[in-house]
């Protein structure tokens, strides 16, 4: 008779949040395999590893899928077009300072720092989830600035793509901000003082 198998003895689930906070707190590139290895539990070993997961490649891909889910919703007002255009950027804007400082998982935001500083060829060949979710974020403030020139609360000679690219850059300098220990108070008062760029304009236009 064959012989079975022999079970696995780490918890697969518990093993992605695990690596999600190492590539979270290391970047994919200082990510080794060895680090995944130890931090992942259970004592897995390389061929284990590759059994369950196929790659660090394929794994990083599993880890995306999972902080999108759940971490990287803090952004999800920027697409709902029931908010009021202003509200749902501030509101992504506070969500994502708030989850950036909170004491359970790294500083900062894996969307803006996973793979900033790509460096080997598989790095960047990987990068494009973590790319295509910045742009879908700076499209959507762009789309709530549209609607609010639209509906005349900013003026017409505002350019959606410009004040969203500022937003943005906000939103993208929280991680850095949040990696080095500003306090989450003090990212909410910036957040309170960059709105005020909005309410400007928007006393500009009427």
């Amino acid at each position: 008779m064959a012989q079975m198998g022999r079970p696995r003895t780490f918890d697969r689930d518990l093993a992605i949040t695990q690596a999600l906070h190492l590539f979270w707190e290391h970047g994919y590139d200082a990510t080794s395999l060895s680090q995944l290895k130890a931090g992942m539990g259970g004592g897995i070993s390389a061929p284990s590893f590759y059994a369950a997961f196929g790659s660090k490649q394929a794994l990083f891909n599993e880890v995306v899928e999972r902080y999108l889910d759940t971490h990287g919703r803090v952004t999800d007002s920027l697409f709902d077009t029931t908010l009021p255009p202003r509200e749902a950027i501030e509101t992504a804007l506070r969500r994502s300072a708030k989850m950036q400082c909170e004491p359970d998982h790294p500083k900062g935001c894996l969307v803006s720092l996973g793979l900033m500083s790509a460096c080997s060829e598989e790095s960047k060949a990987i990068a494009e989830p973590l790319m295509r979710t910045r742009i879908l974020n700076r499209t959507a403030m762009a789309a709530c600035i549209e609607r609010a020139v639209a509906a005349g609360e900013l003026p017409a000679t505002v350019i959606p793509e410009t004040l969203a690219a500022a937003f943005d850059s906000f939103l993208l300098g929280l991680s850095t901000l949040a990696r080095d220990g500003v306090a989450h108070e003090t990212l909410d008062a910036a957040v309170t003082q960059m709105m005020g760029m909005w309410d400007g304009l928007r006393a500009a236009a009427h």
